[in-house]
This record gives C-alpha cells, structure tokens and sequence, in this order.
C-alpha cells in the first residue's frame, strides 16, 4: 500500500476500489435505518428484545451458509425460529419461577450455543465463521439491493406509523383512547427491527449487529429530549462511526465490523461523559445561586 502523499490523498484512497465504495453504501445504509429505528427501540425499552432476535437467529444464518441459501432466508427463518421459541417459553410450565425474562435469556443462549457450535466446528467452511462478526468488505451489489429494499419498508412503516408510535411511547394509557393498541405498537417494533437485523447482520455479523441499532440512538437520547433531533443526531452518530471505521479498517488492518462497533461504543461513552458533566455544570450553577 503506498503512503499518501497528502490530507485528500488519505481521505480518497481507501474508498478507490469497489469493494470499500459498496461498504461505505452498506455502512450509511446501517447508519440511516439503524440510527431512526433505534431511537424507537431505547424508547421503548426493546434493546433487550433487539439482543434477542439478532442472537436468535443465528443457526439460521449459519444453516443457510452451508446449504449455499441466501442469508437473507437463513436469518429470515432463524428470527421466526427465535421468535416462537420465545413466545412458548414463557408458557412453559414453571416459567412463571424465572420470569419472563429468564426465559427469553435460556432460549436465546441456547439458540447462540447452537449457532456458535456449527460455525465454529471444524467441519465447518471457514467462510461461515464470519457470520459471528460479519464483513462489511464483502458486501456486493445484490446484498446493498436486498439491504436497501428491507431498509426502505423500515422507514416507510416507521413514517406511516408516526403518530401511534408517539402516542404509545410517550403515553401508552392515553393511546388506548386514541384507539392504539401498545402491544400492536410493540408488535410492530419487533417485526421492523427484525427487517432491520436482517439488513445489518450481514456487514456486522451476529455478534456486533446490536451495537448499531441501539448505541447511536442510545448516546443521542443522552444529548437530546426531542424526538426529530434524537433521530438525526443517530444516523450522523452511525454514519460518522461506519465511516470512521472503515477508515481504521484500511490503515491499522484490523476489522471493519469490530471496528465500527468499537466506535459506535465510544460514541455512546463521549455522550455519557458529556451528559455528566453538563449535569455536574447545572448543578453547581443551581447551587451558587
């Protein structure tokens, strides 16, 4: 790799060959639908159910991998495995001892373990390791048009939704006089977030696709109260870490998928010390006055 010889050299040279320029699409296209999503699913308390279906679906991905099925039906299959899996263990008798929430953890381990096992077994194509950290570099133009399709439903469903994903976020009592069921609302939240996993998994792999649908909106909820600026500091927050990464990707030769992930994390650590110390900052004003 030859040294750049200036500032626009640096800038330009990694995203010269296609493989980068289709990973700089597929990272603005995470940024953009993970970002607007993700400020719905800190609202409304479901990054617990994003961690959940994201890990879910992992033998459906690997299984797809080595019967050479597109993932996009492996991980399709895998989360609607996941999904009733979960449903019935919290009906299963004694369920009620551990909560709900115990039992969504047992399913969900399990399903990882499982997934985890047959990638990573020996008899398994090297390829299909991937799917536990992903490879944003070897996204192709099929996967950025499949990807760009799932994202478009996302956001078209999120815009046609506004008003009753409102009223069932800020005032869910309320939003039954409204005629807006909040489990419909959730139900919907988990169908779209589930399109969403499927649109990430690939360039970030099972293990890190949570990272960006919950931290950007996670640190922008942290630097902002209102709803319109929430969601655009996100998608910037996602776009500047997958950039950033990409970046680091090319010059410390590390992973791209890791590598966004990280910044993502830190992303949210900067908007958590700056959000303490702006408290600190008022608190010591309230208290000279």
């Amino acid at each position: 790799m030859p040294v750049p010889a200036t500032i626009l050299d640096v800038l330009a040279d990694p995203f010269a060959q296609g493989l980068m320029q289709r990973a700089l699409l597929e990272v603005l296209l995470l940024a953009t639908v993970g970002g607007t999503l993700g400020c719905w699913v800190v609202l409304g308390g479901l990054s617990y159910g994003a961690e959940s279906l994201a890990h879910g679906m992992l033998p459906g991905l690997v299984l797809a991998a080595l019967a050479g099925a597109p993932l996009l039906l492996g991980g399709a299959a895998g989360i609607l495995v996941a999904a009733l899996a979960i449903a019935l263990a919290g009906r299963v008798p004694g369920a009620e001892r551990i909560g709900r929430d115990g039992a969504v953890a047992v399913v969900v381990t399990t399903l990882l373990g499982l997934g985890a096992l047959l990638a990573l077994s020996p008899a398994t194509p090297v390829g299909v390791q991937g799917l536990l950290f992903g490879d944003v570099l070897a996204t192709s133009r099929a996967d950025l048009l499949a990807g760009a399709a799932l994202a478009a439903g996302v956001l078209l469903a999120l815009r046609a939704s506004h008003w009753r994903l409102l009223a069932s976020g800020f005032d869910r009592g309320g939003a039954r006089a409204l005629g807006v069921g909040p489990a419909a609302i959730d139900a919907l939240l988990l169908i779209l977030l589930a399109l969403a996993v499927l649109v990430a998994v690939q360039g970030l792999g099972n293990l890190l696709v949570v990272a960006v649908l919950v931290a950007p909106a996670a640190a922008a909820r942290l630097l902002t109260r209102r709803l319109a600026p929430m969601m655009a500091l996100a998608v910037a927050l996602g776009a500047l870490a997958g950039v950033g990464g990409l970046y680091l990707s090319y010059y410390a030769r590390i992973a791209a998928g890791a590598s966004i992930a990280g910044l993502l994390v830190a992303a949210w650590l900067l908007a958590r010390a700056f959000a303490w110390a702006s408290s600190f900052r008022k608190g010591d004003g309230a208290a000279a006055g």
